[in-house]
This record gives structure tokens, C-alpha cells and sequence, in this order.
């Protein structure tokens, strides 16, 4: 079943940069009424501005996600002026990739922790009982495919992307009967400013950066406006990482050797000389 997005009202989180940008943008052009929120105010502005100037509609509201007062005031500004939403886009979220000692156990686990997972989960909790009272809406959450599989220095990051995958598939289960689609959306490395935000962590220059290309941001933000065109439980891109989802899946061992062999041990030497 194909849904036709026009004049639906989309709040997506995460909305100043990357993936959440592009969505915007992608989904005003759809006809979508599109609430933009982020920290940085300025860049919501110039994104909001951007998309009238084409003939959308998009309004910016600041909020951080680790704040509950301001989750409750975007939601409220949301239905507020529009009396609905219609399309929740998880989106925030940020990476602080290193060796689990190096972490800043304030700004690289805890915050992130708050932000990819917490803000999630009360951004939803937000959002979820005027959905439920109109029996609509459809809830995408933005994991990784570090959510399915993790890799050295994604300790804490991939602890929150398996949460988001864990509460994604019980909030499904939970909501699904009145009427609530939940999807899963789970991209590999992708050209964004998360990058810019992870540290010099050693995956940066694996062996596997070599041979699989990043996506870019517009890719994966075309593929959360499919996937609300065509709701899916999960989503999960580019196709070939399904393959080393498998082998985690079936062959762990083998995965465990690879990683230690050719990652771990090698990276963990280099960093530590």
C-alpha cells in the first residue's frame, strides 16, 4: 500500500544538518507540513526558509531532545498550530567513537546515551498519545546498522542504536493494533557531519572504509520518505550489509576473529605506539 504524503504534517527531530536536512527538504517537496527541530536555531531558520522559497510549508522550532520541557514544548507547538502529527522522524543523534577508557564519561557516554536513545524515547512518549487518540501516524526511528552488528570503538554508540532497535520493535508490537505504524530505519556510513563529530577514531581509516563506499545524506533521506510512502518494519542500507548481518547472526565466531585480527589488534597497537 502506497500512502500519499501530501499535507502530511512531519516533525522530524535532528532537522539542522544531515540526514534530518535532507528529509525536510525531501518530504516539503512531497507536500508534507514539515516541523523542523534541532538546537541550532539559526540553520532551522535558513532550512525553513529555504523550503518556503520552493512553496513549502516548514516552521522551526528550537528543542534538545535531553530536555524534557523542550520536547514538550515542540510537540505542543506542533499541534498546537497544526492540530496533528502525522509522521514522527526520530532523527537526532551523534557519535563519539573511540576506545571505551578514552571515552569523557560525561560528553562521549552519558550524553550519548541521552541524545540517541533517551531523547528518542521520550520524543516518542511525547508524541504517541495524540497519535493514538486520532488511531494514525506512523513513527520512524533513525538506528544504524551499528544497531545490529558492533564494531571495535562503537561500544557505547551501538548500545544505544540495539536500544532504538529494541524499543522500535516492542513499541511496534505495543501500538500496531490502533492503528500506529512504527518503522526501523538502520543506514551503514554515510557522507554527513556525523563524521566530523566521532573523534579520530581508528575505523576512520580501517580496511573497510576502502572497499565500501558511504552513501550520501540525501540517499538515506530519500529512503526515510520511501519508507513512510511505503511502511516497512525495517529498513536496512545499502543492501550488502544484510550479508554481515547474517554472518553475525549465524557465524559469530567468525565475525569476533575478524574483527580482533584485522581491526582490533591492529588499530589498538597503532593507537597505543
Amino acid at each position: 500500500m502506497t500512502i500519499d504524503l501530501r499535507n502530511k504534517v512531519v516533525l522530524i527531530t535532528g532537522a539542522s544538518s544531515g540526514f534530518g536536512q535532507d528529509a525536510s527538504r525531501l518530504f516539503a517537496e512531497e507536500g508534507c507540513k514539515v516541523v523542523l527541530a534541532a538546537r541550532r536555531l539559526e540553520r532551522l531558520q535558513e532550512l525553513a526558509s529555504r523550503i518556503q522559497d520552493r512553496g513549502g510549508e516548514a516552521i522551526a522550532v528550537p528543542a534538545d531532545v535531553t530536555n524534557r520541557d523542550e520536547i514538550n514544548v515542540m510537540v505542543k507547538s506542533a499541534i498546537d498550530l497544526y492540530g496533528q502529527i502525522d509522521i514522527l522522524f526520530n532523527n537526532a543523534g551523534f557519535g563519539r567513537l573511540s576506545w571505551l577508557e578514552r571515552l569523557d564519561p560525561d560528553r562521549d557516554i552519558e550524553t550519548q546515551i541521552q541524545v540517541n536513545l533517551t531523547g528518542l524515547i521520550q520524543t516518542t512518549r511525547a508524541v504517541l498519545p495524540y497519535m493514538l487518540q486520532r488511531r494514525s501516524g506512523h513513527i520512524i526511528n533513525m538506528s544504524s546498522v551499528a544497531g545490529w552488528i558492533a564494531p571495535s570503538t562503537y561500544s557505547i554508540y551501538s548500545a544505544a542504536k540495539f536500544g532504538v532497535r529494541g524499543f522500535t520493535d516492542a513499541l511496534r508490537r505495543e501500538v500496531q493494533p490502533f492503528g500506529i505504524r512504527v518503522s526501523g530505519i538502520y543506514p551503514g556510513p554515510a557522507r554527513t557531519e556525523f563524521g566530523q563529530h566521532t573523534g579520530n577514531h581508528p575505523m576512520k581509516h580501517s580496511v573497510l572504509r576502502k572497499y565500501f563506499r558511504s552513501m550520501t545524506s540525501e540517499y538515506v533521506a530519500q529512503r526515510v520518505v520511501d519508507l513512510a510512502r511505503r511502511p516497512r518494519r525495517a529498513v536496512i542500507i545499502p543492501w550488502y550489509y544484510r550479508i554481515a548481518l547474517f554472518a553475525d547472526r549465524t557465524m559469530p565466531w567468525l565475525v569476533d576473529w575478524i574483527v580482533i585480527q584485522f581491526l582490533t589488534k591492529k588499530k589498538h597497537r597503532s593507537a597505543a605506539s
